[in-house]
């Protein structure tokens, strides 16, 4: 058993446990640079190590590379010249990548393969990416390379708090760097270092940027974090630095005794469900991390962040001080001329919020760099699946010599096979229901498979079982180290933030197995099993609930929510989940989740709950969208709460407050505005636009704005006259809107200065109708028809109108459905 879990630790953190790994740089020709953090008697300290490496890929044949001859090498080989290239055959079948090729420069190895592919294609090869070759050969990026094959991985033997993070955010005078300048830098890190650096002059910006750039090589931080940090502050800082001539040298020395340079590249983030297009910067030596980044892929999850923007997200997590200042975006630089150390307080106050949600959101990320073979700011902003899952995966078959699949022929080896299809929910009551009780399986998907053994087909070293199965088992004993540690202490945030990171790798491994061509060990047909055995798991708890008497509300992949008596007691809500879930499969646990004062119960998966302390959660789309208009996602809120608690005369007055508010213009066109993500180009909306006009493209072009990128993120509201819609630019602090679209807003809204950026003109009666709708409509089951038309009516009660009872006298509703949904 102890070799068993030596592979498999392999498997999971790799093979070398070289420690205090705090950045890889890597290049195709074999070069690599790993920074060490060591500890010696004198102290810490950070040592550069050059490395060399042997560039690979895997390949399903060796056809073109065939023109080489003799020269293509046996991987056992000594080179007879300076430039090599070798190969391997892997244990694997036909059409698999059963070829393992390496070279001594991975420019060489790329160059013959081209050379080979175009003579074999009958026209000129330039890129592995081409479509003709999408299925030969399968490659990462350099610094996987020499991580995987190395088995080595970053901060082996570290915690968090060892890593040295520094943050920093600029103020500018304007949002476009081809306008306006930095004027004040906040500087912080995790060692004590506080600093202010001030440009108050024209000609004071390129001292200002040479001190940044001194600084964070004197401090030497290993992170460099930010929020917006790639949105904004480099790109702002890299154009300055361009028009005063300044090498941004803000990377780490290295052994020609020379600091690494800043560089960027396009790319398209995925998070969640959306692509957005940026530009990625990179440098060597120091991690970039956008807190950004992590803001998204946690509102992912939870769905219920109401902005994304620092001083929003700061709140909602509880990291803002009392003490913290706060300036409109549009007044910091006026404000900064008249009181300047009001504005150096509110940038420190920035850095140190930065600081907060480094904490609170990116120690799981730390940890899953301990364990997956890439850069730490690639895993803190990569996907479970194949941004983490399956690195570790082919590391484990590199070390094994055994081929990868392939899935260039994935119809015809599933052909016959049913369509992906996962797990099931259930509506079984629509309306408010009282004193619910949520009970979950335990991780029940990656349970089912490691009780089941089951796993994809193609995984021939049953690598993805064996992790699964190790995972679980780690966590748990970090779940309990963190539960017996001090919940402050190094070695309590350590356990925590480790079995957050494995409880993503673990409920990743189903989704994994059913993402289809995107993943290299998919199988559909194990995916479907898993879900089939989930749906039968589900199916006899909710059997149990039945036979109890007890009224199944909502159900979906892995838990229920049910009525209980309201005499029942939090110890009697768990002796009964306990009870239910001994009659389950060994394997398989069923656990007491939660118990809440209220439930409205709207449609499949969008629910909201009140719970016996007054906090509200809300879930779903249909009851909270990030398209929502702030005024209208207010109301909603206040009137959940208040049908939950019983409080109907409450629900009414906060829809004649809303109304009132929208009538006398007591709300500003942000109250208003919604944001949407732009999904067509500008020349693919022009072709539809005669046909068919949307809102978002047409405030745009109402601004001036003819050109765009698929993927940004706008705001916009509809003002007075028809069809007039009016683009409202966000602060490129807090989203993506970049500068130069902020000078065209004001360019074509007339206006000299930011501080006239608050509008009211909107259309009142367009939004009062809106109101009724689509936000108190969201409402509707929750009352009789009735009820519910003499709550949101917009006439006030007349002197006749006796058929209307007092508001006192309505009662939320419940009512049985049967309602499921195969997910």
């Amino acid at each position: 058993m102890q070799d068993q879990h030596a592979t498999d630790d392999s498997y999971l953190f790799g093979w070398d446990p070289m420690p205090g790994i705090v950045s890889v740089w890597a290049h195709r020709d074999g070069r690599a640079l790993i920074w060490q953090r060591v500890r010696e008697q004198e102290g810490e300290q950070v040592v550069c190590l050059p490395d060399r490496f042997r560039p690979w890929l895997f390949a399903t044949t060796l056809e073109d590379l065939a023109h080489l001859g003799s020269s293509l090498l046996p991987h056992e080989s000594i080179p007879r010249t300076q430039h090599a290239i070798w190969f391997r055959e892997l244990d694997g079948l036909p059409g698999s990548y059963r070829y393992l090729l390496s070279s001594t420069d991975g420019r060489l190895l790329e160059r013959e393969i081209l050379f080979g592919a175009s003579h074999r294609l009958k026209y000129q090869v330039k890129s592995l990416t081409e479509t003709d070759l999408e299925h030969t050969y399968y490659r990462v990026g350099a610094v996987e390379q020499y991580l995987m094959s190395t088995g080595r991985t970053y901060f082996h033997g570290m915690n968090y708090e060892d890593m040295h993070r520094l943050q920093f955010d600029l103020e500018t005078t304007s949002l476009d760097p081809r306008q306006g300048r930095i004027f004040l830098v906040s500087i912080r890190d995790s060692r004590g270092f506080t600093k202010i650096l001030e440009a108050p002059q024209v000609g004071d910006e390129p001292q200002l940027i040479q001190e940044l750039c001194q600084i964070i090589r004197e401090r030497d931080p290993d992170v460099i974090e930010n929020h917006n940090l790639f949105g904004f502050d480099l790109s702002f800082l890299s154009r300055r630095a361009l028009v005063h001539e300044i090498p941004l040298a803000i990377g780490r020395m290295g052994p020609a005794g020379y600091h690494a340079m800043l560089e960027s590249r396009e790319e398209t983030l995925a998070v969640g469900p959306e692509a957005r297009h940026r530009t990625r910067y990179t440098v060597a030596g120091r991690e970039l991390i956008d807190t950004l980044d992590a803001v998204r892929r946690h509102d992912f999850v939870v769905r219920d962040i109401p902005s994304y923007s620092l001083k929003e997200v700061a709140r909602y997590f509880g990291i803002a001080s009392p003490q913290r200042v706060y300036i409109e975006g549009s007044a910091i630089y006026d404000t900064y001329r008249q009181q300047p150390e009001k504005v150096r307080r509110y940038a420190l106050d920035d850095v140190d919020e930065v600081d907060g949600l480094s904490r609170r959101l990116l120690g799981a990320p730390f940890a899953l760099a301990a364990m997956a073979p890439r850069r730490y700011e690639r895993l803190a902003s990569a996907g479970p699946a194949m941004g983490i899952l399956e690195p570790i995966l082919v590391r484990a078959y590199l070390r094994a010599g055994t081929a990868l699949p392939c899935q260039a022929d994935y119809a015809t080896n599933n052909a016959g096979v049913e369509p992906h299809a996962g797990g099931a929910v259930h509506l079984f009551a629509s309306g408010v229901a009282k004193h619910i009780v949520k009970a979950d399986v335990a991780s029940l998907y990656p349970s089912l498979m490691r009780t089941f053994q089951i796993g994809p087909a193609c995984d021939r070293l049953g690598a993805l079982l064996k992790i699964l199965a190790r995972l679980t088992d780690l966590r748990l004993a970090h779940k309990e180290a963190a539960r017996l540690a001090d919940p402050t202490s190094i070695e309590g945030n350590h356990h925590n933030a480790t079995q957050a990171a494995m409880k993503i790798l673990i409920n990743a491994a189903y989704g994994y197995m059913g993402a289809g061509q995107m993943a290299l060990f998919a199988d559909p047909q194990a995916a479907n099993e898993v879900t089939s055995r989930g749906r039968a798991i589900l199916s006899q708890v909710l059997r149990a609930l039945e036979t109890r008497g007890l009224l199944p509300i909502e159900a979906d992949t892995d838990g229920v929510y049910f009525a209980v008596p309201q005499t029942w007691t939090d110890d009697k809500e768990r002796a009964l989940v306990a009870e239910i879930g001994a009659e389950l499969p060994s394997g398989i646990h069923l656990e007491y989740e939660g118990r809440y004062r209220a439930m409205l119960s709207h449609e499949v998966k969008n629910y909201a709950l009140l719970t016996y302390d007054g906090k509200l959660i809300v879930r779903g789309v249909a009851l909270r969208s990030s398209r929502s208009e702030p005024f209208g996602e207010r109301f909603l809120r206040k009137a959940l709460s208040c049908t939950l608690m019983g409080d109907i005369p409450g629900v009414r007055q906060a829809f004649l407050e809303t109304v009132n508010a929208l009538r006398n213009r007591q709300l500003s066109a942000v109250d208003v505005a919604t944001r949407v993500r732009l999904s067509k180009s500008p020349a693919t909306y022009r072709t539809s636009r005669n046909s068919h006009q949307e809102p978002a493209y047409e405030a745009l072009l109402n601004a001036g704005r003819n050109e765009w990128l698929p993927g940004e993120r706008v705001r916009f509201y509809k003002g007075r006259g028809q069809r007039r819609y009016i683009w409202l630019p966000e602060e490129a602090a807090e989203e993506n809107t970049t500068p130069q679209h902020w000078r065209q807003y004001q360019a074509s809204e007339k206006q000299s200065s930011p501080k006239q950026q608050v509008r009211q003109d909107y259309d009142v009666e367009h939004y009062v109708q809106m109101l009724v709708t689509s936000y108190a409509a969201r409402l509707r089951k929750a009352f009789a028809p009735e009820d519910f038309e003499q709550l949101f009516s917009l006439n006030q009660p007349g002197l006749f109108d006796l058929y209307e009872r007092p508001i006192e006298e309505i009662r939320p509703r419940l009512e049985r459905e049967t309602t499921s949904i195969n997910l």
